[in-house]
């Protein structure tokens, strides 16, 4: 890691940490370690500062991302933890949903695809990238090429034509 980089590391820590701390939902000794793998991202060359916007917002991305990944992995744990857990205590419940709750949920994919196939391709990207891809709509926006104004608008139009589009499929379906 250069010189440079370290020093800006060091100047931003006290906010980094707080930035962690934000994400972690306040688990101090989970930021910690957010913030530890960050510093090894940025060490090992796996986060490198292109330029593309201010070292501070792209720490705080690299921070932000490492701590959804962090709470992925734990979570994953977590749900393999606890089906062990269960199959040792005697536990077999099944955790995939009974057939007729399955019907239900595939319909329901079926209407909300449909209605996003329906949305004009700007609304339905930035949804789909916020939604399905965990993003912000400023990172939507840097991803589509447009102002973030513009993003957001999309987003909110999207959000207000897909409800109503859910409305319409619901109310012609009773």
């Amino acid at each position: 890691m250069e010189r440079e980089t370290a020093d800006q590391l060091e100047a931003l820590h006290p906010d980094a940490f707080g930035w962690a701390l934000h994400c972690c939902g306040g688990d101090h000794s989970r930021a910690e370690e957010v913030l530890q793998n960050a510093y090894l991202k940025a060490a090992a060359g796996r986060a490198v500062f292109s330029g593309a916007s201010s070292f501070k917002t792209w720490w705080f991305g690299v921070i932000r991302f490492t701590a959804h990944e962090e709470f992925r992995r734990l979570r994953y744990r977590e749900s393999l933890l606890g089906r062990l857990f269960n199959q040792l205590a005697g536990d077999q419940h099944d955790p995939r949903p009974s057939p007729s709750r399955q019907v239900e949920l595939d319909e329901q994919t079926v209407q909300l695809r449909a209605a996003l196939a329906e949305l004009p391709a700007r609304q339905a990207e930035v949804l789909h990238l916020v939604f399905y891809q965990d993003l912000s709509i400023s990172e939507a926006a840097a991803i589509m090429k447009i102002g973030l104004g513009s993003a957001r608008q999309h987003y909110e139009r999207g959000k207000a034509r897909l409800r109503s589009l859910l409305q319409t499929n619901s109310a012609h379906e009773q």
